[in-house]
C-alpha cells in the first residue's frame, strides 16, 4: 500500500521561513530511517503558494488563478509517498514523525488508488502502458 502523506501549510511556511537547522537535521534523520526500512518512495517540502497556481476547470474553460492562496488550513507545505503493509504501519511510521512546524500542526495521510484498484478496461490498460513508459524513463 501507498499513502501519500500531506504536511499541512502554516503562515510560517506560506510566509517562506524556513525551518530551523534542528528541524532539518530532526526531519532528515527520520526520512533516514524511512528509507533505510524501504519505506520512502519520495519526499519534499514545497514552496509557498505565492509561487504556485491552480488551474480552475469548467467545461471546456480553463482559468489560471495564480498564488498566493488565502486559506493557509487548506495548503500543503509538503509530503512524502511511502509504502507500508497497512494504514495502521503508514500510522506508527508518522506518528514518529518531528513536528514539522513550530506550535500546533497537522499531517494527513491519503492512501494512493492502485491501477488493480480498478475494473479492467482500455483505460486502465492505457495506465498501465504509460507507467511502463516512466519506469522506463528512470532505468
Amino acid at each position: 500500500m501507498r499513502f501519500m502523506v500531506i504536511v499541512k501549510a502554516s503562515k510560517d511556511s506560506e510566509a517562506g521561513k524556513m525551518p530551523s537547522n534542528e528541524l532539518l537535521g530532526a526531519m532528515a534523520k527520520f526520512n533516514e530511517e524511512l528509507v533505510k526500512a524501504g519505506v520512502m518512495l519520495d519526499g519534499n517540502g514545497l514552496q509557498p503558494s505565492s509561487k504556485g497556481a491552480r488551474i480552475r476547470f469548467s467545461g471546456k474553460n480553463r482559468t489560471v488563478i495564480d498564488g498566493p492562496f488565502a486559506e493557509t488550513k487548506e495548503l500543503v507545505a509538503g509530503y512524502w509517498i511511502i509504502q507500508v503493509k497497512s494504514k495502521e504501519e503508514a500510522i506508527e511510521w508518522m506518528k514518529r514523525c518531528p513536528n514539522p512546524h513550530e506550535g500546533d500542526s497537522e499531517i494527513e495521510l491519503r492512501q494512493v488508488f492502485e491501477i488493480e484498484d480498478f475494473a479492467p478496461s482500455d483505460a486502465v490498460e492505457q495506465h498501465r502502458a504509460n507507467q511502463a513508459a516512466i519506469d522506463k524513463q528512470k532505468s
